[in-house]
């Protein structure tokens, strides 16, 4: 059996393929020469396969990516080729529910605008001198400091996108004691999830946006998602509800975004991935104290290389072995 790598990966990544597959010629090609050259006879494909690569290959199988997203994988010829198509899905969870979390609570506690007075040398509560807790005003008082901070066991969050990383965004802030309800294309493969209240179909999600003060957007980059995110969906959020997009950039109209920013039709919004990356170093979202901006980055870990490297060995067992393969993606849907 044949397989081929391109992009080429390094020694000690080929040898635990091996070691995987010791039944396999591995064919680590580092130009597309390289790879139309051995192409024919290849069963299987470890990387990102162009469409004349793919034109070259007479006993296709498997394809694995490399990556989670496939926004700028698939074309026409992939998805109508009968081969498997498998992604890095799950591997990320924790990690970026992690980074959400973080998000949250600089929000909840006003940590994004310490960490500027910080730099000002400013000691000082947010919302200055009236936000102070004076305990003479008695019991019940509403003050300044009061409305700025979120109470999380009172607070609500809306997923979109319910997968192995929304999943994840659940079990922490269920923690937290936050309220969560979701929304997913497939809600009836959603597996229960104990203490998150319901998980809708993407019809319900103006009530989702209407309920939250957290909306967090964990969905895939699709035809059905880009741009998902635009003026008259945002429109439908709370005014003291933020926008959380740890998912695809492609989903969030930026210059919708802006507008909604300044016209304070929400509270404020964190983003770790964009329409334009990287973001421009002009771009107004910069400027928005009410603003959390992260490079793209809710996904590093070092915890990611070693179960990147588990995953694809695991896959090239089981494919070897004749067995289900994980994480078979959908072409068409793009997930």
């Amino acid at each position: 059996m044949k397989i081929v790598i391109h992009p080429p990966v390094e020694a000690v990544r080929l040898l635990a393929f091996q070691a995987a597959a010791p039944e396999v010629t591995f064919v680590n090609a580092a130009t597309e020469a390289e790879v139309i050259a051995a192409l024919p006879g290849a069963e299987a494909f470890l990387g990102k396969i162009s469409p004349t690569m793919l034109a070259t290959a007479d006993s296709l199988r498997w394809v694995q990516a490399f990556t989670v997203s496939l926004e700028h994988y698939l074309y026409p010829a992939l998805i109508e080729h009968p081969c498997t198509l498998t992604n890095m899905r799950g591997l990320f969870g924790d990690v970026i529910a992690d980074q959400v979390m973080g998000y949250v609570i600089c929000f909840a506690r006003n940590l994004h605008h310490y960490i500027r007075r910080q730099a000002e040398h400013r000691y000082e509560p947010f919302g200055g001198e009236a936000g102070r807790v004076s305990l003479a005003a008695g019991p019940g008082t509403v003050n300044a400091m009061d409305r700025a901070n979120i109470f999380l066991p009172t607070a609500t969050m809306g997923i979109v996108g319910f997968g192995a990383i929304g999943r994840e965004i659940a079990r922490r802030a269920l923690a937290f004691g936050i309220s969560i309800r979701a929304v997913d294309r497939f809600p009836d493969r959603v597996e229960p999830l104990d203490g998150v209240e319901k998980v809708d179909g993407l019809d319900r999600l103006p009530n989702l946006l209407a309920w939250s003060d957290f909306l967090v957007i964990a969905a895939p980059h699709t035809p059905e998602t880009e741009r998902m995110f635009n003026a008259s969906t945002i429109a439908l959020m709370k005014p003291s509800s933020y926008l959380i997009n740890i998912g695809r950039g492609a989903i969030v109209v930026l210059e919708d975004l802006v507008e909604a920013l300044r016209a304070g039709t929400i509270a404020g919004a964190a983003l770790d991935v964009y329409e334009i990356e990287p973001l421009p170093a002009d771009h107004p979202l910069w400027d928005f104290t009410n603003v959390i901006l992260t490079p793209h980055t809710a996904g590093y870990s070092t915890a990611i290389a070693q179960r990147h490297l588990s995953a694809l060995t695991e896959n090239l067992r089981r494919f070897v072995g004749e067995e289900p393969l994980l994480n078979v993606v959908d072409k068409a849907l793009w997930f």
